[in-house]
């Protein structure tokens, strides 16, 4: 009897340790928290590193916004790489990401330069940024309006600067 409890034992043990290891495995495909995706990103621009931007792409691939905003901002400054910026940015920013809804609309600002081409792009981008609070919108909204304008105050009235 004392034969059949120590490898019932041994046994219980050995499915606990591959149960654990299943869901370790299972984890790993898991998206993690925005706050985690944002330190993996700050310690990509602080001390670059193929590993983090390789991890940051897998989370970008499985859905994480924050992954996409974070990838497109190192990207955005890159010339090769802008045009996967702004796709990421646009990815992030109709899922409701308001940093990226401002992200894509400073580089579509930042091409229409002299032109005022690109504002009809960026221009509904830092609305949608501003209506969720983001203050750098709100007061680039208030700067492309018309001076004195109801809709410049109601911009500079958002960010509490009036």
């Amino acid at each position: 009897m004392e034969l059949f409890n120590k490898s019932g034992a041994l046994v219980s043990s050995l499915l606990v340790l591959v149960g654990s290891l299943i869901a370790c495995q299972a984890k790993e495909d898991t998206l993690p928290p925005a706050p985690v995706v944002e330190a993996v990103a700050q310690r990509l621009s602080a001390h670059g590193g193929a590993a983090a931007e390789r991890r940051l792409r897998e989370w970008a691939d499985q859905g994480s916004i924050v992954a996409k905003r974070e990838l497109g901002m190192l990207y955005q400054s890159k010339t090769p790489r802008r045009g996967e910026a702004m796709r990421l940015f646009e990815e992030a920013a109709r899922a409701g990401d308001a940093e990226a809804a401002f992200q894509l609309a400073e580089m579509y600002h930042r091409a229409a330069a002299g032109t005022g081409r690109g504002l009809e792009k960026a221009w509904p981008l830092y609305a949608q940024a501003a209506e969720h609070r983001h203050p750098q919108a709100a007061s680039r909204l208030a700067s492309l309006a018309r001076d004195g304008s109801e809709e410049a105050a109601r911009w500079l009235a958002a960010t509490g600067l009036k």
